[in-house]
């Protein structure tokens, strides 16, 4: 029976759903549901960001953006506006009540990265994130083109 190389991305998928769950368990009482802070603060941190973009920035296909964007809006969090320059492209930027959750969020995150760190010198710290970073950045092009290979286009 084949064996995996390496266990990295079953480690780092573990530690992502388990920071997911118990996220979704915090933000419940923003009354964000499962996932959406992850689009709220992306906004937040690049207010008047398109969805094309904001799709791209997360890795994550278009309906599941679409669904997201339409759960915050109606919820208040955010809001859509016409670029001035190309009114085809709408802009998205956050709320004051998005603005106020983002702060909260920021924490419950930053509390979770102590977590994750604890027993982590200064340098391992930065060697881990490094190292991820890395990850990420070898892996985009073949997200990329998986989304080619699938339907989408070069702006997915």
């Amino acid at each position: 029976m084949k064996q995996l190389d390496s266990k990295i991305l079953r480690e780092i998928g573990t530690l992502s759903r388990s920071i997911h769950s118990i996220c979704d368990i915090k933000f419940k009482e923003l009354k964000l549901q499962k996932g959406q802070f992850i689009y709220l603060t992306r906004i937040c941190e690049n207010p008047g960001i398109n969805f094309i973009d904001l799709t791209i920035l997360l890795k994550i296909d278009k309906t599941s953006t679409t669904k997201a964007i339409q759960k915050l809006e109606t919820q208040g969090y955010i809001e859509r506006k016409k670029d001035l320059n190309d009114k085809r492209v709408i802009r998205l930027y956050p709320t004051e009540k998005g603005l106020e959750s983002y702060d909260d969020i920021i924490n419950e995150e930053n509390k979770n990265i102590a977590i994750c760190y604890k027993d982590f010198s200064e340098d391992e710290k930065n060697i881990v994130t490094e190292l991820i970073m890395k990850m990420s950045n070898n892996i985009e092009s073949e997200w990329k083109s998986s989304k080619l290979i699938l339907g989408g286009n070069e702006d997915d």
